[in-house]
């Protein structure tokens, strides 16, 4: 069973997953459609991806794709622990520029859902950890971009010392008065919901 955790952000939530347990091992579901339905809404799951990163405190992102690909991603931790963010980016929201963060783990069965409009990203805090990423719209390379990991208008605060990170992410721009935020809470959805 499936149960939603509302975050701050709007449209952001906590998945906490009830499983089922015996001798031979464990059973739990990773999606659910009809459970997940009053933050999926009529979405469609069109990627699933999976990374695998080996050091502690290396972070992936914080990643993002504009209008007309804004995308809602669906985390998981399926090996280690990691330490999953999301960012609000979308200029009309209460919480714009504010930022959430969960541990997601294996042993937890957590997920994290993370809205259109908003950038994502994580840190990892146990060696050789793996996430699991269901995503709404296909990638476009046309519409990516990122925002810096340690962007003081934001000031995520990690729980490891950032230790690892591609040269992309690391040259991601700051927020400031020249930043492109065409994102709203209208215009992220396209009719998603």
């Amino acid at each position: 069973m499936l149960s939603l955790k509302p975050m701050l952000i709007p449209g952001c939530f906590e998945v906490e997953t009830t499983g089922f347990a015996d001798h031979r091992g464990f059973f739990f579901r990773l999606f659910c459609a009809k459970e997940l339905a009053p933050a999926v809404g009529n979405r469609q799951v069109v990627n699933v991806n999976y990374s695998q990163t080996a050091k502690v405190g290396a972070i992936r992102g914080m990643h993002f794709q504009y209008p007309n690909n804004c995308e809602m991603k669906m985390v998981r931790c399926l090996a280690g622990s990691i330490f999953d963010v999301c960012v609000d980016l979308r200029k009309d929201s209460p919480t714009y520029l504010k930022w959430v963060g969960v541990e997601l783990t294996p042993e937890k069965n957590n997920m994290l859902i993370v809205p259109e409009g908003c950038a994502h990203g994580f840190q990892v805090l146990k060696p050789d950890s793996s996430a699991l990423y269901f995503s709404t719209q296909f990638y476009c390379k046309e519409n990516e971009n990122g925002i810096r990991f340690n962007d003081p208008a934001v000031g995520i605060q990690w729980p490891k010392e950032p230790t690892d990170l591609s040269e992309k992410d690391l040259n991601h721009p700051l927020i400031d008065e020249n930043f492109d935020s065409r994102m709203t809470l209208q215009n992220v959805l396209g009719g998603a919901q």
